[in-house]
């Protein structure tokens, strides 16, 4: 009986509602390990993950069974639950709507998966909102600024 077969590796990017710095450095690898698991219990690979105070990477290697938008919807869902239920931060805590996803081939894994494991240095340079728009602009994405996140300059 034939199967199907597959190799799709596409790195997720989200913000926390309102941009604000509610993922500390202290909660920051269970929360890591929080989102493999729900990655993972969704039949997915997780590649890589980090989460910076303000916005969240992913680099996952994804069945074609699954839709992207399924699996951020239980990765933001599970994941904001579970912060909540760790009271980790003053009020709910929520991810802003939206997401970016962005394809890449097997010989950039490598490289994407150092790139999101050094998201803090990468930061001191460039701001999320600059990466962000790189990203569009590096993968063609057509986009209306006033459906982009919320920025803070």
């Amino acid at each position: 009986m034939p199967n199907t077969y597959s190799q799709i590796y596409i790195q997720i990017v989200f913000a926390v509602k309102g941009r604000e710095n509610l993922i500390s450095k202290n909660n920051r690898e269970e929360l890591h390990k929080y989102i493999t698991g729900i990655v993972q219990n969704r039949g997915q690979k997780m590649l890589s993950v980090f989460c910076m105070p303000d916005h969240t990477h992913l680099l996952v290697g994804l069945k074609p069974s699954l839709a992207v938008s399924d699996l951020v919807r239980d990765i933001k869902t599970g994941s904001s639950g579970f912060i909540n239920e760790k009271k980790w931060v003053r009020g709910k805590f929520n991810w802003q709507e939206g997401f970016g996803a962005f394809s890449y081939s097997k010989s950039q894994i490598d490289n994407v998966i150092k790139y999101i494991l050094n998201q803090e240095e990468h930061h001191k340079t460039i701001t999320f909102k600059k990466e962000y728009l790189d990203f569009l602009q590096k993968f063609e994405i057509d986009y209306d600024e006033k459906y982009l996140f919320e920025w803070i300059d």
